[in-house]
């Protein structure tokens, strides 16, 4: 081969070396992770042996923003500590630190948030409330972030209940409502959580029916990978049926890939609910 081909195979490697490190820096992995409350009862599967796993995860799959659900204060506390993460959100049953949190993480070392808040899945979302016929209060955590490249998007973080049909479909309305209410500049937005339904439900149909919505998992340019459910209960010899857990994309988002992670450790999951993964891509 000729020293003229040689340097040119050195400079187009170069170049594509570039442009490839180049996207993979403007690239934002999120998920949404459902990761069980400290339930003293879940003897084999306590959250004290499980927080390390937790966090490794996060850490190994690169996550920069991540929903979580069922988050009591100090898991909290020990999640943001492990990771170097900050995060935003208040406790459902008083606004504050009591009851569970549907916070959103963030390495802050890539995001800042330019505006935050909490509302409730109920008729009176500004205080902490019940709503409908949920058995229990459910909050919706929001955040404007902007990224160390300059990009400006939301990220709104729910956890449906678990029980009320109405107050899940009715919950879909609302976050919907509160999305355009608060997105005044059409910005790019990521609708992620614990949703409590599969995608044949009315509370999952609605949010589609928006033709602005698309369901990440569905419009990843890789098909998306992992099993055909995300509620594990903890049960090591069966993969589930029905995704519950879901990552809705509005705006100028590319989604490059999806994903249903089913990492483990000595037959053991990290939560009874698989983290679903998005990475994506703003487009200008």
């Amino acid at each position: 081969m000729s020293v003229t081909r040689i340097l040119f195979f050195i400079a187009a490697f170069s170049f594509f070396g570039l442009q490839a490190n180049q996207i993979s820096a403007q690239t934002h992995r999120l998920a949404t992770f459902n990761i069980r409350w400290d339930n003293p009862n879940d003897v084999g599967n306590l959250w004290k042996d499980r927080a390390s796993e937790v966090m490794q995860l996060i850490q190994f799959h690169q996550i920069g923003i991540v929903g979580t659900q069922e988050v009591l204060a100090h898991q909290l506390t020990e999640l943001n500590e492990g990771l170097g993460f900050s995060s935003i959100g208040v406790g459902r049953d008083d606004g504050k630190a009591k009851g569970e949190f549907s916070p959103i993480h963030y390495d802050p070392s890539r995001y800042q948030v330019e505006e935050s808040g909490t509302f409730w899945l109920s008729p009176t979302p500004d205080q902490p409330s019940k709503g409908w016929d949920a058995a229990l209060n459910r909050v919706c955590t929001w955040g404007k972030f902007v990224s160390a490249e300059g990009e400006r998007f939301y990220v709104f973080n729910v956890h449906y209940d678990h029980i009320g049909q109405q107050a899940r479909e009715e919950s879909s309305k609302l976050v919907q409502a509160k999305i355009q209410e608060l997105n005044r500049e059409n910005l790019p937005v990521v609708w992620m959580g614990d949703f409590n339904v599969t995608p044949d439900n009315p509370a999952y149909q609605v949010i589609l029916a928006q033709e602005s919505w698309k369901d990440a998992r569905l419009i990843s340019k890789l098909p998306s990978y992992g099993p055909r459910g995300t509620f594990t209960a903890f049960e090591w010899d069966r993969m589930p049926d029905g995704i519950i857990d879901h990552i809705f994309v509005q705006g100028k988002i590319e989604v490059l890939r999806h994903g249903i992670l089913t990492d483990n450790y000595g037959k053991k999951y990290p939560s009874d609910h698989f983290p679903v993964l998005a990475e994506i891509r703003f487009l200008r």
